[in-house]
This record gives C-alpha cells, structure tokens and sequence, in this order.
C-alpha cells in the first residue's frame, strides 16, 4: 500500500491495483500548489464528512475519472443527485470492494456541506487491503477508539493532529494506545493559521513514548 499526502486531509491511497483519494481540498489550498487535481488517478473517493476542506475538489476529480464515492448515505446521496456514483455506508457497516473492506466507524465533530445543508453524521474509515489502515477523519480523541483493535490488527493509524478543530497531537499519542497502534501519519494541520503546529516538538512527544509520527511533505509518499 502506497500513501501520498495532498495536503491538509487529503490523501492519495494505492492498494491492490486500485487508486483511492481521501477528502480532497487541493485547489483551495495554497500549501497544496504543487499538486495538479487532473494528474490524479481516481476509482474511488472516500469522504469522511461534508466539510468544504475535505470536499472541494470532489467534483472535478469525480467527473473526470469516474470515481465512485464511499461516504455516509447524506454524502453519496448529494452526489448522487450530481450524477456521481456513490456507495452509502453508516457507522458500524462494512463493505467489500474490489480493493478490500471499508468499514465507516465513529468520528467526534460536526458536517455540514457549504451552503449550510445537512452533511449526515462524520465519520473514520478502516480499510482492510493488502494493509489494514484507519484514516480517523475529523474527530475528537474517543473512547470508540478502543473499539478498533477488537475487530483489527492495524498497520497505520492516520490521525488529525492540528488541535483547534480536531485532537492534538498529544491526544493523537493517547490514541496510539487506544489503537494499539504504534505508526502514526499526522494530518489536518498546518494549513491556516488555527491549526499550526510545531512539528519538531510534537515528533519528540512520540519518540519519547517509543512511537512513530510520519508527517509528510505535500506531494511525499509512503510504503505501508
């Protein structure tokens, strides 16, 4: 499994031949320059809430390659009203693509699309692949973390660490324990001004605690 940051929350995911992207809000940030959106392969895109910075660029991609959305049923269904294919889940419901599972698990925050209408609840994604991630969307530390090593044996957590909107990075290191997952990729920060971090103290938290916090360079990639 190959991941590459797009900034902000968005993610490009490769995984047993298939091309996923996470939450794109790439044209709308400027950090993000130096990725073209009609560069990107796309089967499919995962949306963890309605939020304009996870959404932007859904569209654009959608129409261009085809990507089917996996969302929660307000999500698919708005899209689907675009004539954008999507596949509904909710929180606790898992389905088989032809990638691996994805399982939509509980986030703490809020979702809303831009114009104020209901976005449906927020929500993660556990994506058992040739690797087993959990991308945590945006969300508060929770006790519904612990839930996830029950059911899976996970290889990375991807974890918002900006603080402000979502957890920190210091309950991103709770989380760790929760998870039971030591390898962490921070996202959601650094993008305006609330959630800026200070990077180097937060790598030397999770040192200190013999974990691994990856923060990616926009347009850096890793192997899983």
């Amino acid at each position: 499994m190959k991941i590459t940051f797009l900034g902000h929350a968005s993610l490009a995911i490769e995984t047993n031949g298939k091309h996923l992207i996470v939450d794109p809000f790439i044209t709308g940030n400027e950090k993000a320059s130096n990725i073209n959106i009609d560069d990107l392969k796309a089967d499919y895109i995962l949306l963890t809430h309605a939020h304009q910075d996870h959404i932007l660029d859904v569209e654009a991609i959608a129409n261009r390659t085809g990507a089917k959305i996996i969302s929660n049923y307000e999500i698919v269904m708005h899209y689907g009203a675009k004539g954008i294919e999507g596949h509904p889940l909710n929180h606790g419901g898992s389905w088989e693509f032809d990638f691996g599972t994805v399982k939509y698990v509980n986030a703490i925050h809020t979702s809303s699309f831009p114009d104020g209408s209901y976005g449906g609840q927020p929500g993660g994604f556990v994506i058992k692949a040739d690797k087993t991630i959990y991308i945590a969307g945006d969300t508060a530390l929770t006790y519904d973390m612990k839930l996830i090593p029950k059911a899976f044996d996970l290889d990375l957590s991807i974890l918002p660490i900006g603080d402000n909107f979502t957890m920190d990075y210091e309950d991103a290191l709770i989380a760790t324990q929760f998870l039971k997952c030591d390898r962490i990729l921070g996202y959601h920060y650094d993008t305006f001004g609330y959630i800026e971090i200070d990077k180097v103290k937060a790598k030397a938290k999770f040192d200190a605690r013999g974990k691994s916090l990856r923060l990616l360079e926009i347009g850096e990639s890793m192997e899983v």
